[in-house]
């Protein structure tokens, strides 16, 4: 099985003081996906400078031809269908179908209260996220919608022309529990995890990846549950967030182990943070580059 390596880029540089650099050096690197965080701001660089993530990326867009783009991830916390499918099907036109939009629940970070709101709770979350994908489902796929839902409304939404990508652009459902595998099942391309968040601290390497293997069951069993073929979906693994931490990236070596044993669970995508010097996201960019060029051709 072919394994496609991605990085996700932070948007907390000024576009020409660094920014528009690291997407285009992406590109050359061979990233199959350069991803961004939407956030309105994120944990440790909350007092510091963030970008938008639609704008950045439309910038990159105009920067780069082969490279995929998108998000990890949107979520609901604070937006909403209709101005966020207006905003895709642009960025989807800009870069001429290289858009993938990866979505979520959402957290209690600095999102979930910025706009004045107190944070959701889990389930208030996921009702939002089980609202929110079908809408903008149709949103992107019909030229005008109208709904009125518990959460969200349209009136008369026009979306025309549509996304480049026909008959839309690929939804990458990030989920771990039953209602969010339902609709990765449902409604998603790919798939996306960070592991299990309870083994990050104290877990071993061994501990995450079979959580991961039970992970990925259930993402088996939800879409036998729709008759879906689990194997049409794409398993993107974002790391960074399991009990291995930043050492996948100290040597190619210890990335050609850490890839292989992800993808023999069946993951076709791993993602690696953009090195971002003094941050959790520190490595070398020397050992960095060479894994983006080299790592996949060792894993055969």
């Amino acid at each position: 099985m072919s394994l496609r390596l991605s990085t996700v880029i932070l948007p907390y540089l000024r576009w020409h003081e660094g920014g528009r650099t690291a997407w285009t050096h992406a590109e050359d690197l061979g990233f199959h996906t350069a991803y961004t965080y939407d956030h309105l701001s994120w944990r440790t660089f909350r007092d510091g400078p963030w970008f938008g993530a639609i704008p950045t990326l439309t910038a990159a867009a105009t920067v780069t031809e082969r490279l995929r783009l998108g998000t990890l991830v949107t979520s609901p916390n604070f937006r909403h269908p209709v101005t966020l499918a207006k905003e895709l099907i642009s960025l989807d036109d800009v870069s001429r179908g290289r858009v993938t939009l990866g979505i979520g629940a959402g957290g209690t970070g600095f999102d979930a209260t910025a706009l004045g709101q107190e944070p959701w709770t889990p389930r208030e979350r996921a009702d939002r996220l089980a609202e929110f994908v079908p809408l903008l489902d149709r949103l992107l796929t019909e030229d005008s919608v109208s709904y009125e839902g518990d959460f969200y409304s349209a009136h008369e939404a026009r979306n025309i022309p549509g996304c480049v990508q026909r008959p839309r652009l690929p939804f990458a459902v990030a989920a771990t529990g039953p209602r969010g595998l339902k609709l990765a099942a449902q409604y998603g391309q790919a798939w996306v995890t960070t592991g299990d968040p309870k083994l990050y601290e104290s877990g071993t390497p061994e501990e995450s990846l079979r959580a991961l293997r039970g992970q990925a069951d259930k993402l088996t069993d939800a879409c036998a549950e729709l008759g879906r073929d689990v194997d049409e979906l794409d398993k993107i693994l974002l790391t960074g967030f399991t009990p291995d931490r930043g050492g996948p990236l100290e040597s190619l070596d210890a990335f050609v182990d850490f890839a292989g044993r992800h993808r023999e669970l069946g993951f076709t995508e791993l993602v690696v943070h953009w090195p971002i010097p003094e941050s959790d996201f520190a490595a070398d960019m020397k050992v960095f580059e060479r894994i983006a060029m080299e790592a996949t051709a060792q894993l055969g």
